[in-house]
């Protein structure tokens, strides 16, 4: 049979160990609200299986490119505007993928490129002329190889 949730009790280290992190950073999480912990009668932070699961969400969230104010967010079921802050993080997530997307496009046609150096390339000299001579600003996506 499964232990209950309330039997687990880890300190501040031995939580921060699960996850391999130092116990500041689980200690900085609390400050900034999206931690807390029981305390037991010394006053000493006690963490139970729910603050793992709260950690292991925290730390997926930071891994996806999320501010500690935008999980906040989401692990706070007290404050408002968690749908806007999904779909701003999903409009930056979107941006991001597509600056990828320009970069891989960039290195591929660098590596296929004859010419050893790139800004000597027909191609991307024709790809990035009309930002030279000033009618356009900003890099668009590289359609060919030279």
């Amino acid at each position: 049979m499964k232990s209950s949730t309330r039997s687990i009790r880890w300190s501040v280290g031995e939580l921060a160990a699960r996850f391999e992190l130092e116990t500041h950073v689980l200690r900085h999480w609390e400050d900034k609200g999206l931690l807390r912990p029981a305390r037991d009668s010394a006053g000493r932070r006690v963490y139970g299986e729910d603050d793992a699961y709260r950690v292991a969400a925290i730390l997926a969230s930071k891994a996806s490119g999320m501010s500690l104010d935008q999980i906040r967010t989401l692990v706070d079921a007290s404050v408002d505007g968690r749908r806007d802050a999904l779909r701003a993080h999903l409009d930056e997530l979107d941006r991001r993928q597509a600056e990828l997307e320009r970069s891989r496009h960039m290195t591929q046609h660098a590596l296929e490129c004859r010419a050893h150096d790139i800004t000597t390339c027909p191609g991307f000299q024709a790809h990035v002329s009309d930002i030279v001579d000033g009618t356009t600003r900003g890099i668009r996506f590289l359609a060919g190889h030279g």
